[in-house]
């Protein structure tokens, strides 16, 4: 009689499990971590920005030309003065929550049973948590304000803060990272990040790489240890959530690049996230049990938004073309 074989002896035995779950959906984007949130009450967030400075005008020493408002009739800055007793204007944006929400069920059964190496719950809740984060991330970049959603950073970049590239778009260059970087201005000119897709990071450490004689880029070392490139003093981060398949013209695969600050607490600067003051983050409820099979519910969700405090805080440039 031959000896006993591998398939009729796994019937006595089993394999190995390792405790945890291995993540295998991933996505990069490093510029989550650094991004502040704000703690708000009730459903949105109304601000305030500047539409129109309160006008000034140069006068003269005792000359009745010099007065300002409709008493300027005349001299060569007339126009100017009757102007100077005119208001500031101000335009209010308001930014809102929305609900980013899944629930987690599990069989009771599969819970009592099956739960020796892995909790069942804890796996399932942890999955919806991580839903949550990649949802909030992807709206970031993409939200258009419509369904539900807030608006992200495409959408929310005003005309004047758009780069042109020309009516095909243009490959990345230097002169597009300087030009979109200079147009960031509400902190004087301080860029607190930059984002790009990893294809657009690929096309820059190659342009580094062609001057010969430099090292690959300068390097910045965020709160959590890592370190990332920089360009001109500032972060370059990788973020797999900005689109890398747009059409521009006659061009296909186009991407975006992003410049910008973030908010330092004052809601003056660029952007930040919202989230409800007194349920801030993601927040898990014990729905209980179902009326109608043996399961338990879990309720993962979050109040999230994203504020854009100054439009001087943000700029893009589009059309940003695939390298042949």
């Amino acid at each position: 009689m031959g000896s006993v074989t591998l398939a009729e002896s796994a019937k006595l035995s089993q394999n190995e499990l390792v405790a945890g779950v291995i993540e295998n959906i991933i996505t990069v984007n490093r510029m989550y971590e650094m991004l502040p949130f704000d703690g708000i009450e009730g459903n949105a967030l109304a601000y305030d920005r500047e539409n129109t400075l309160a006008p000034v005008a140069t006068v003269g020493v005792g000359n009745t030309d010099g007065v300002i408002g409709a008493g300027a009739t005349s001299g060569t800055n007339q126009t100017e003065r009757q102007a100077a007793k005119d208001p500031a204007t101000f335009t209010q944006v308001t930014s809102t929550l929305t609900t980013i929400m899944g629930d987690a069920e599990v069989n009771g059964l599969i819970q009592a049973t099956r739960s020796n190496i892995n909790n069942q719950t804890a796996v399932q809740i942890a999955s919806k948590s991580k839903s949550a984060g990649r949802k909030f991330q992807d709206k970031l970049i993409n939200g258009d304000g419509s369904n539900y959603n807030f608006t992200g950073l495409i959408a929310l970049t005003p005309a004047g803060q758009t780069i042109d590239t020309g009516t095909d778009g243009a490959f990345l260059s230097f002169d597009i990272m300087d030009e979109t970087m200079d147009s960031v201005v509400d902190k004087d000119g301080e860029v607190d990040y930059l984002a790009m897709h990893q294809r657009s990071i690929r096309t820059m450490n190659k342009l580094l790489r062609d001057l010969g004689g430099t090292s690959a880029m300068d390097a910045i070392k965020l709160p959590s240890g890592k370190e990332i490139p920089a360009y001109r003093g500032s972060p370059v981060f990788r973020n797999d959530y900005i689109p890398a398949n747009v059409t521009k013209g006659a061009s296909l695969l186009t991407s975006y690049l992003f410049a910008g600050t973030f908010d330092d607490g004052s809601r003056q600067h660029g952007i930040a996230g919202l989230t409800a003051d007194q349920q801030s983050g993601i927040h898990v409820v014990d729905v209980g049990e179902s009326e109608t099979k043996d399961e338990r519910i879990w309720r993962v969700k979050w109040y999230a938004g994203l504020a854009l405090f100054s439009e001087k805080g943000i700029a893009m440039a589009d059309g940003i073309k695939k390298p042949a």
